[in-house]
């Protein structure tokens, strides 16, 4: 159904910072650091450039093209370009991973309010590596503070969503990403000052080629698709609020190279001070809450470090928490036909019963597990590992199979006022390349590829 009226972002500089705001997350500042530091520091950026400039970009470039042309919700999207068919399931399920990850991300995110209350009333104070590793366990494993926290996130995120797609989710971003970046450099020059810095710099910058190997690649291919939100429906229901003279090609190559470089500051503020403190760059996800506080609290004025850090989390968090929740509200919105602010309480509702059991999962309900994994775990793999990486795969498959050559022109040109010299590229990628390299990511994540070499060495 095609949205004649349909609210879009009210400037180009809107449709950038909200843009990169969709795809900037906790992904960029918690899970990239700890990927590159378990996959050889500057070999694994490299690769991770090349994942999202030769596929990530492509594949983004071909939500934005699904959005804007239909100018529908993701699941209306394929409705309206493959009516009569099953492609819409594809819409369905970026509807369902986006209300997955909200399910387990606003836990995360509700941490950091925690954090930052502590940092703040000087709770981190005079702890030591294993008075943070137990404090962190302890309050993880409560039943009210976490749940607290996390409601309290998820209602900053629904007060925004009901604001609006220009009065809520553009004006926000206008304020939260130039915050992010503020903030984020601030912490570069801090942590680059430190003694022995140096070395966490050329740990990030100087590869050694020795450590590239199939997983290094693979891990790469993953982390690109999932900092740049490809998959979860996002992409898609940001650009269709683009207007129609906004340069799809120009906006997805910003967005990428934003995304990218967020992820390349947030390693040129941990690596250094990692460094300088002689802790294992390989720490892993932990490295957020337990590491990382320990080396603030080493510095001079560490509650407010520590503070400004968690702060940076927060608003990273949110940013993604936003467009994450846009996507089932704008589903229910316009397929139901009900007013926003009904769809984005039915969506606020279902993610705070999933929030809720997440969270509880670290503690009373651990023993109920699915597939040997906690509820938390369980829509952590679920989405991450199946639903987002098919859905990337099913998209590609999609335009290359559906899609005239000539309307994806078009539309991308902008009905021709814009050139793109690479368009045959661009194909070749998303017909070929993009879904046997999404594939791969699909089988090693579930196993598959590591059952398949065993089988034939």
């Amino acid at each position: 159904m095609e949205q004649n009226n349909r609210v879009t972002f009210g400037s180009k500089l809107g449709v950038i910072l909200a843009t990169v705001g969709c795809a900037v997350g906790l992904g960029n500042i918690w899970r990239f650091p700890y990927m590159v530091g378990s996959n050889g520091g500057a070999a694994f950026l490299l690769i991770y450039f090349l994942c999202i400039l030769l596929l990530g970009l492509p594949v983004m470039l071909t939500e934005f093209y699904i959005g804007r042309h239909t100018q529908c919700n993701t699941a209306g999207a394929f409705k309206q370009i493959a009516p009569g068919t099953r492609w819409h399931l594809i819409g369905y399920n970026g509807v369902l991973a986006s209300l997955f990850i909200l399910g387990f991300y606003s836990v995360v995110a509700g941490w950091t309010l925690q954090y930052i209350f502590e940092a703040i009333g000087g709770g981190l104070d005079g702890k030591t590596a294993e008075d943070f590793k137990l404090g962190f366990e302890a309050f993880s494993t409560e039943i009210w503070l976490p749940i607290f926290w996390t409601l309290i996130f998820i209602a900053l995120t629904h007060i925004v969503i009901i604001s609006g797609v220009k009065g809520g989710i553009e004006r926000t971003s206008k304020f939260m990403m130039p915050l992010l970046f503020v903030i984020l450099i601030a912490l570069c020059i801090r942590s680059v000052t430190l003694p022995g810095a140096m070395e966490g710099l050329i740990f990030l910058f100087k590869p050694d080629f020795s450590r590239i190997d199939s997983s290094v690649v693979l891990s790469a291919m993953g982390q690109a698709f999932f900092s740049l939100s490809i998959g979860m429906g996002c992409l898609i229901t940001y650009a269709s609020y683009f207007q129609k003279d906004t340069k799809l090609q120009r906006t997805a190559l910003e967005v990428t190279l934003l995304d990218a470089l967020v992820a390349i500051l947030a390693g040129i503020m941990i690596f250094p001070a990692v460094f300088s403190f002689n802790i294992a760059p390989t720490a892993g996800p932990e490295l957020v809450f337990i590491t990382l506080p320990n080396v603030f609290q080493q510095l001079p004025w560490g509650n407010v470090w520590s503070a400004v850090f968690f702060i940076l989390l927060a608003v990273a968090a949110l940013t993604s928490t936003i467009s994450l929740h846009e996507v089932p509200t704008a589903y229910v919105h316009e397929e139901y036909n009900i007013p926003r602010w009904k769809a984005a309480l039915i969506v606020s509702f279902g993610v705070a019963v999933l929030a809720i059991i997440s969270s509880l999962s670290f503690g009373v309900l651990k023993n109920m597990t699915i597939g040997g994994l906690i509820f938390f775990d369980f829509l952590d793999y679920l989405t991450a590992k199946i639903m987002l990486p098919l859905g990337g795969m099913l998209i590609c498959i999609f335009v290359a199979r559906r899609v005239d050559r000539k309307v994806l022109k078009a539309e991308l040109t902008n009905q021709g006022t814009i050139p793109f010299h690479f368009f045959n590229t661009y194909v070749f990628f998303m017909r070929f390349v993009a879904p046997i390299a999404i594939g791969i990511i699909f089988l090693n994540e579930l196993g598959v590829l590591q059952w398949i070499v065993r089988l034939f060495s």
